[in-house]
């Protein structure tokens, strides 16, 4: 038995407990009761034989990547339409917050469905009913089993974006007789750093290029910053906000707030100096993190409940949350500077580049190796500072607001951290055109 036989046979044995956990999943994010078939190679949309359409397949499995396959996507087709390429996108993703995201990506004769689960099977069914002309995957995702039926069916897998951290490539590693054929077997690997180049050739990958971070070419929704800009107005306090937070790490928050509480009187005043605003990653969690906030004892304020803008009372104990999807650029507007989530507690921090995007200055503590390019470039650059822990973060927030200067420093170096980084999305497109061609 080969060893990617045996992945498959675990693979598919595990079919039933991944239905079971797609239908309690759905109880929280019904997103995920949608079209389940999908996943497994049953499809409701006509084959690409039957209604004469070439796809391009593009996988972005999650909804950090699939903001990174909405720019790649516009250079892609304007680039197919000056080389005469009629071809359609055929859009993947694994979880319901990149399929929500994903579909306003789709034009005319573009499909969406799951992503197929990794066994041969299923993948023939998805690889025969849709014939992509070639597979485009974003950032992480090597998946053995579509590594090896794209590779036997001569469809180009092309891995587009791609990081690998230290941590991961240890990972993938210790996988080496599973993750290596599949590195190996990908057509080409389009980095965004030198050292993720490093990392993954060191896996086997052909990295074909160094083209740097789609994210950078992301444009904030304008009128989202527009809104906050109009809701600032009437706010006398600045803002700070703890983004894209992870599990544990809004206790490590509360609990910093609470000691600034319960300062003695003469700094009290500190826990009062600025708005504080929540934004959890995970939807999922939005009631979790609402009923932390009110169990310390504040009052909490969220965003579904704003009829018009966040209430802004002089001195009191509200905290804001975030609970909606897609408005990032909404509450990085409103913010005056952001705790980074992911980075407090050891889970590789989370993407920044949008909050500097929009002009909003960054805390980061200690773990981002997930983005650990981008991280230390915007640290270079002064849009973001670097902390010990939650405690050092609020502290160093709190100060740079306090400051204009200071703060008015931080913005520029954000306004130019992110123009001088642009540019990857086009060099991608370019660098994947020879394999749309037939």
């Amino acid at each position: 038995m080969t060893t990617r036989t045996f992945y498959s046979w675990v693979l598919q044995a595990l079919q039933p407990f991944l239905r079971r956990k797609l239908k309690r999943r759905g109880v929280e994010e019904p997103g995920y009761l949608e079209a389940i078939n999908e996943r497994f190679g049953h499809y409701t949309q006509a084959c690409a034989a039957q209604n004469g359409v070439a796809y391009v397949w593009v996988h972005a499995v999650s909804l950090g990547e699939t903001r990174a396959a909405a720019v790649l996507l516009q250079a892609l087709r304007e680039v197919m339409r000056d080389a005469q390429l009629d071809l359609k996108i055929l859009l993947t993703h694994g979880t319901a917050t990149g399929r929500a995201q994903g579909q306003s990506l789709l034009h005319d004769g573009d499909v969406q469905v799951w992503q197929p689960w990794d066994t041969p099977a299923v993948v023939q069914r998805f690889l025969q009913h849709f014939q992509p002309r070639a597979a485009i995957v974003l950032e992480t995702e090597v998946w053995p089993n579509w590594v090896a039926l794209c590779r036997q069916a001569q469809i180009p897998m092309l891995l587009v974006n791609a990081r690998m951290s230290d941590k991961s490539m240890r990972q993938a590693q210790r996988l080496a007789w599973l993750s290596r054929p599949a590195y190996q077997g990908l057509t080409a690997v389009f980095a965004q750093t030198q050292a993720d180049a490093t990392r993954l050739r060191q896996l086997g990958a052909n990295v074909d290029g160094v083209l740097g971070n789609l994210k950078f070419d992301a444009k904030p929704d304008a009128q989202q910053l527009l809104q906050a800009t109009a809701w600032k107005q009437s706010l006398t306090r600045p803002v700070v906000l703890l983004t894209s937070s992870r599990e544990g790490e809004e206790v490590m928050w509360l609990d910093t707030l609470q000691a600034l509480k319960d300062a003695p009187l003469d700094a009290q005043h500190h826990f009062h100096a600025v708005h504080w605003l929540v934004v959890p990653r995970h939807p999922q969690r939005f009631d979790e993190v609402a009923a932390l906030v009110t169990q310390r004892g504040f009052a909490l304020s969220r965003r579904s409940e704003w009829a018009n803008g966040p209430e802004a009372a002089p001195a009191d104990d509200t905290i804001w949350m975030g609970d909606s999807l897609g408005e990032m650029a909404l509450y990085y507007g409103l913010a005056d500077a952001a705790l980074l989530g992911g980075s407090f507690a050891p889970l590789g921090g989370q993407n920044l580049i949008e909050a500097t995007a929009c002009g909003c200055p960054v805390v980061m503590g200690p773990h981002t190796f997930n983005f650990a390019e981008a991280a230390d470039l915007a640290e270079a650059a002064g849009a973001a500072l670097r902390v010990a822990d939650m405690a050092e973060a609020v502290v160093t927030a709190l100060q740079m607001v306090g400051s204009s200067a200071d703060e008015n420093a931080h913005v520029q170096a954000c306004w130019t951290f992110s123009q001088e980084h642009k540019g990857a999305a086009l060099r991608t497109a370019q660098a994947l055109l020879p394999y749309l061609k037939t």
